[in-house]
């Protein structure tokens, strides 16, 4: 097999990590999964949304006439990681029932792909697997529902379809997703699942 052929075969999944604590539940969880997707023989590329320090979204519509984001910050560094990769995963905590400030900041200035597809008419992305690692402390009497559907949201309109999820109650402090190995272990499995799902799903699209 060919350079061109080898590098078909390997998935590349995008694992977005977004919690503005580094090293924290959420993000030990996405590196397991990490692991998980380098084992199976993906390429797997960590975002870290707060090392980017992206700006909000205006909300001025200026997407909608050409389908870029008139905002000039390091966004622009990640839109070509989204359009590249073969699957899609964010880890995430919970704060106040749905993702941290950071996170739905990025969510937030994906707006050009919908403008694209639903106010220019273009061709929607391609489809991808996907999916979320998410993070309770407990005690929020509105549980994960809300991130995960706004993490769902988001997702659809980048064209993946939400195939994984791990919901970890109750870790709180940085390093209580240590005593939960069962978990470490299930995010790994997921990683492989996700890398076998992206190479799929791409090669059905070929």
């Amino acid at each position: 097999m060919g350079e061109a052929g080898l590098e078909s075969a390997i998935p590349r999944v995008l694992c977005i990590a977004g919690s503005p604590r580094r090293h924290g539940n959420s993000e030990r969880l996405l590196d397991a999964l990490i692991q998980g997707v380098n084992n199976s023989g993906g390429l797997a590329e960590k975002l870290v949304v707060v090392d980017y320090g992206i700006t909000p979204c205006r909300g001025c519509n200026s997407c909608s006439r050409d389908g870029v984001c008139v905002v000039k910050d390091r966004m622009h560094e990640i839109y070509p990681l989204i359009d590249a990769a073969d699957a899609i995963v964010v880890s995430s905590p919970v704060y106040f029932a749905t993702v941290p400030a950071a996170l739905k900041v990025l969510y937030d200035r994906c707006q050009p792909y919908w403008a694209r597809v639903h106010v220019l008419g273009r061709p929607r992305p391609r489809r991808r697997p996907g999916g979320m690692l998410v993070v309770g402390g407990g005690g929020d009497p509105y549980g994960n529902g809300c991130a995960i559907t706004t993490t769902k949201s988001v997702l659809a309109v980048l064209g993946v379809q939400y195939k994984v999820e791990l919901q970890v109650e109750g870790p709180d402090a940085p390093s209580d997703i240590e005593a939960r190995p069962e978990s470490l272990e299930q995010a790994e499995g997921l990683g492989c699942e996700i890398a076998r799902l992206g190479l799929h799903f791409r090669m059905s699209e070929a």
